[in-house]
């Protein structure tokens, strides 16, 4: 007689789109972590208008792998983000994205920090890994070093390329990712910035380490202004998020335009001075800076950058 399969306590989603061979070489190094841990399960949450990637995950469970397959076919990480809360049955929700590569304990240590805490989030650290040489503005710029802090630190937000999610919160506080965030980036940040105002910490993990690998088309100049501009925008969307009256919404507005504006001017003298010395780091710096607070003006006057669009 075969007895009934143990509870799901743990599931880690990933989140994919039309990355067959990405997602082909994640699975092994994923489905390695889950199986240390007691009642964990992989999940993937395919975002394609098709189900592309059902025949790959299905190779998996056939071979009798803890995982499990979602098709989430609305359009946008947002739909994505939110299919993979309605799945998770169990008290911890784990997100990584599909082009990441964990450390070797990764999934037991969030789990460790999670418990040693008590925490509602654990954000662990992500490291940038070039697919190629980035060329000398890219590495100067320290573009994609990504700010790392001891374990036990409490953070204000996180992305949710390496973060656990306490679920029995989440769903006490009937959070969600934010509709209006789904072809703009952002709404992994207003969710975990929601988690803190409800009260809640969102402790970082220094040693849960994950590695995030950059391909050639992301390490160029103008997909890190593009970039710049979209989280500038994104930034002060979220800002404005939850302010109800016209007074407050448009001192707001007021105060992220003069603050995006200053960062125009700022990055363009920094950028200048890069120049002038032949610094191609404080150049490249100042650039950015820039363009973040162009995008932090669109965001207070109302434009909405949406990057990613299909």
């Amino acid at each position: 007689m075969t007895g009934a399969a143990a509870p799901v306590g743990v599931t880690v989603g990933i989140l994919t789109f039309r990355r067959p061979d990405g997602l082909r070489e994640a699975l092994p190094r994923l489905l390695e972590q889950v199986r240390q841990v007691p009642g964990a399960e992989l999940l993937v949450v395919d975002n394609d208008d098709v189900p592309s990637a059902r025949d790959i995950v299905a190779e998996r469970e056939a071979a009798g792998d803890p995982v499990r397959y979602v098709h989430e076919p609305d359009p946008g990480i947002v739909s994505a983000r939110n299919r993979a809360l309605d799945e998770t049955t169990g008290d911890i929700l784990v997100f990584i994205d599909d082009d990441e590569i964990p450390s070797p304990a990764w999934l037991r240590t969030m789990l460790a920090t999670h418990e040693e805490y008590g925490c509602a989030a654990v954000a662990g650290a992500v490291v940038a890994q070039f697919e190629q040489e980035p060329d000398r503005w890219i590495a100067e710029g320290k573009f994609f070093e990504r700010k790392r802090y001891p374990t036990g630190t409490r953070v204000p937000a996180a992305g949710t390329g390496n973060l656990l999610l306490d679920m029995r919160l989440v769903r006490e506080w009937g959070l969600r990712f934010d509709q209006a965030f789904r072809f703009t980036g952002g709404s992994d940040t207003a969710f975990t910035s929601e988690i803190v105002a409800r009260g809640g910490e969102i402790v970082f993990c220094d040693e849960a380490s994950i590695v995030d690998i950059v391909p050639v088309e992301r390490a160029t100049r103008s997909w890190v202004l593009q970039r710049a501009f979209r989280n500038g925008n994104a930034r002060a969307r979220v800002h404005l998020l939850g302010v109800r009256s016209r007074g407050a919404a448009l001192r707001g507005r007021v105060k992220l335009a003069v603050q995006g504006a200053a960062r125009v001017a700022g990055g363009a003298v920094r950028s200048l001075g890069g120049l002038a010395t032949l610094d191609t780091g404080l150049r490249a710096q100042g650039a950015r800076t820039a363009v973040r607070g162009a995008g932090m003006v669109a965001g207070a006057v109302g434009s909405v950058y949406q990057e990613y669009r299909r």
